[in-house]
């Protein structure tokens, strides 16, 4: 077993954030943003990704997963209803409580526009070899478990 050094593990680091970013660069790219989305900032559009992914979730809810305050999250979400892509509903169970999804307007663009940029990946991958494809795969765990340390440090 060879042990890192730690000015490997931050030449390692910055290789993954680097690689990392011109994946979706090439991904948004290969889509085609649609246009309503097109003037968004980026912690708009991320709240977007999140509403797409969970739908229903709260604002609390998503400032938890964004580590930010509520109410940033919520000056977010009034700038996106403003626009017409999301809308807040009212929790049934408790009325104190806003549940967010996407506009209808906006949400088959975005599934349309994930899915474009999934199925890239995807051919992307497919040209890899097969032990390379499986190694892939075998990354993701770790990259999830990289994930989660840097979310539990944040939380610290």
């Amino acid at each position: 077993m060879t042990v890192v050094s730690g000015a490997e593990r931050v030449a390692i680091a910055d290789m993954l954030v680097a690689q990392t970013a011109r994946i979706r660069r090439a991904g948004r790219r290969y889509s085609g943003r649609p246009v309503e989305l097109s003037l968004l900032t980026g912690a708009q559009l991320e709240l977007v990704r999140l509403v797409r992914r969970r739908p229903g979730l709260s604002v609390a809810d998503a400032a938890q997963e964004f580590g930010l305050a509520a109410n940033t999250v919520s000056t977010l979400v009034r700038q996106l209803t403003d626009r017409g892509l999301l809308v807040r509903r009212v929790d049934p169970a408790d009325r104190r409580i806003a549940r967010l999804e996407l506009s209808r307007a906006i949400s088959s663009k975005v599934d349309a526009w994930r899915d474009r940029r999934v199925v890239a990946l995807a051919d992307a991958i497919g040209e890899l070899a097969p032990d390379e494809q499986d190694q892939l795969a075998e990354a993701l765990a770790l990259l999830a478990r990289v994930a989660d340390q840097l979310e539990q440090g944040a939380d610290r």
